[in-house]
């Protein structure tokens, strides 16, 4: 079971296993409300640290309710205007390359205020939990989770693995293992995980994903998927905007961090941008399913987007497509432009920074021949 222990010189240490994960979460009907579970202790523990570093004025800005409002149209986008965000966040950093090396002479997070962190996330695998109660040292995997000062939603934070490894923004096996089960601590189904890339929207090279809670049903939970690899958990997305999806369910983590961590790789490789986005849903089919599958959210689904780079690119002035947009969740940075934009007005602009139908399929081929080789 998850424990948290304190050490005064220490940030708090939130140590999970495998048995905390949460399975049975399922909405009432296939687009009404959740059914109502108890929150659980990584639940508590991050919106008791978020809210108190509200409250100790750590922020750049007061987040409050947020104004939100469901676009008309079959793609339910789910708007929110967030002035301040687009007003007060940090400038984000000169980005040239998806292969930027880290560089400690600008902005990372070494160099936080100390008192932003929440917790450190400890995974204790079976055979840890034995050495460590055997009296023998072990190194488990360290997750420093910090508030994002320049909050998107209720509850947003940052996950960074090991800080002062001073890893650049490229994903690794172990931060999409971490990410997917932060998921599955959760039995809040709207607590969502993403990861922007170099040259995809990341203003800080130093490695992190982002955290945070969003109420609202977005399509992608349930969204219908064509089977590319099944036996590796992956398959593609059938709607807009074009882009890979994995799903995983408790028992299959490791082995779907690590396909996913291969397609990644690819990218990079390639000097591909992509977002990536973790959430609850439903499991993958082609075609629609009965009202007991579409209500299941026991597993989670991991989109990736290859998408055109953006190196020194303006930013829109309505919204920036990065790992929420592409998922469905729209922070408008200006008032006219959340309550006039339209559905199609959304797509036209998410569309300048998708891959193109015919090299997104090249794209899925390669992708496809490249995890079966493994």
């Amino acid at each position: 079971m998850s424990n948290l222990k304190a050490n005064p010189t220490m940030p708090l240490q939130f140590v999970y296993t495998n048995q905390d994960f949460v399975t049975d979460v399922r909405r009432s009907s296939g687009n009404g409300p959740w059914m109502a579970t108890p929150p659980t202790k990584f639940d508590t523990t991050v919106q008791a640290g978020w809210t108190d570093r509200m409250e100790r004025g750590l922020f750049r800005y007061h987040l409050g309710d947020l104004q939100t409002r469901i676009l008309p149209g079959s793609h339910g986008y789910v708007a929110q205007l967030n002035i301040q965000r687009g007003i007060e966040r940090r400038k984000p950093q000169e980005i040239l390359s998806i292969q930027q090396e880290f560089n400690a002479k600008q902005f990372n997070f070494n160099k936080i205020n100390p008192e932003e962190i929440i917790f450190e996330m400890i995974k204790e695998t079976e055979r840890e939990a034995d050495l460590h109660h055997s009296g023998q040292m072990h190194q488990p995997c360290r997750m420093v989770v910090l508030v994002n000062v320049s909050p998107l939603e209720f509850g947003h934070c940052l996950f960074v693995p090991e800080p002062s490894c001073c890893l650049p923004q490229v994903l690794t096996k172990s931060a999409i293992q971490v990410g997917i089960e932060s998921v599955l601590l959760s039995s809040d189904p709207g607590f969502r995980v993403g990861f922007n890339s170099l040259g995809a929207f990341a203003s800080v090279n130093h490695l992190h994903l982002h955290g945070y809670y969003l109420d609202q049903e977005l399509k992608i939970e349930s969204m219908p998927v064509k089977p590319l690899l099944p036996e590796k958990g992956l398959y593609r997305l059938l709607d807009f905007p074009a882009g890979l999806l994995f799903y995983t369910e408790s028992e299959e983590v490791e082995k779907v961090a690590r396909a996913i961590c291969e397609v990644t790789d690819f990218l990079v490789e390639g000097n591909i941008a992509h977002n990536l986005f973790m959430t609850r849903g439903c499991p993958p089919c082609d075609h629609i399913q009965n009202e007991k599958s579409l209500g299941s959210r026991k597993g989670v689904r991991i989109a990736v987007w290859p998408r055109i780079s953006c190196f020194g690119a303006k930013e829109e002035s309505a919204f920036n497509v990065a790992l929420c947009e592409l998922a469905g969740h729209l922070p408008f940075k200006n008032k006219k432009d959340y309550e006039l934009s339209t559905e199609k007005n959304v797509m036209g602009i998410i569309q300048r920074y998708i891959l193109p139908d015919g090299e997104f399929h090249r794209l899925e081929q390669q992708l496809t021949r490249h995890l079966m080789d493994l």
